[in-house]
């Protein structure tokens, strides 16, 4: 069977708000954080905040500490669990970093789960420090699209899973204008939802003629699951009513064979005792 492949953007849609503005507010950065902010890519200012905070004594620990309460609904976690439970396959393409989400995943107990995370590249140096790169080096390999931010083209990223994994069904969550380069490249018979009332689904309201997959709209975490969980038993329903349907026309196909005589075969060997 070709399997489902179930990928997930991360900020506002497993989490319930946006990490990096979370940890910048949460340790007190906020207004230069704002002050900062025409002056260059978001990518860019994350990995300059991590700097500024640094200098002013802020450790790893206090950053891991603020990101174990992160705000999440609490049937969203259940729901990556049925979904991994039921056999999907499941991934992350996200525009925060590695250590966020892998540092919220792996307190919610649901690292596991997921078998690829796409995100900005980020890790902690010798001093301690946490340096955060651009997933694409926008200065001397620009991914060229003028939907997404310089640093990702989710997009590119979902082309990228297609043509190593084209035979699966795919569904995508997402929130943000990050989400709807990627809903142009699903195909016929994937699923797009996207969360009511955010940048992606305005975007897919007004563009709706631009996708192939088929949309469902979700509010919160139990409109989430509830979708999210039906979509997939349906899926796996028609999966298998195809395969059935494969066998019986296999089987048609044995019968039109005409059966050979069985005087055709040669004698069975005779064992002497």
């Amino acid at each position: 069977m070709a399997g489902i492949m179930v990928v997930f953007d991360f900020d506002k849609t497993i989490i319930e708000v946006d990490s990096d503005n979370w940890v910048v507010d949460e340790l007190g950065a906020t207004d230069l954080f704002n002050e900062l902010l025409p002056t260059m890519p978001w990518n860019s200012l994350m990995e300059r905040m991590m700097k500024e905070m640094h200098a002013k004594g802020k450790t790893i620990e206090e950053i891991k500490d603020v990101l174990k309460k992160v705000p999440i609904h609490p049937r969203v976690v259940p729901a990556i669990k049925t979904a991994h439970s039921l056999g999907c396959d499941l991934r992350i393409v996200s525009d925060a970093n590695m250590f966020f989400i892998e540092t919220i995943l792996d307190h919610l107990g649901i690292r596991n789960c997921f078998s690829e995370i796409n995100s900005n590249p980020s890790y902690v140096n010798g001093e301690g420090r946490l340096i955060i790169s651009p997933y694409v080096d926008f200065l001397t390999s620009p991914h060229g699209c003028n939907l997404c931010p310089p640093n990702m083209c989710k997009g590119m990223i979902i082309k990228r899973i297609q043509a190593n994994e084209g035979n699966k069904k795919m569904i995508y969550l997402g929130d943000g204008v990050g989400d709807f380069c990627p809903s142009l490249k699903l195909k016929e018979g994937d699923f797009m939802m996207p969360r009511k009332n955010f940048p992606a689904w305005k975007l897919i309201c007004e563009n709706r003629g631009l996708l192939k997959a088929e949309i469902f709209e979700w509010i919160d975490g139990k409109e989430l699951e509830q979708i999210l969980i039906g979509l997939i038993e349906k899926m796996k329903i028609e999966e298998a009513n195809n395969g059935i349907q494969l066998l019986s026309a296999v089987d048609c196909k044995f019968e039109k064979i005409p059966m050979v005589a069985h005087e055709a075969f040669p004698p069975p060997l005779r064992v002497h005792h």
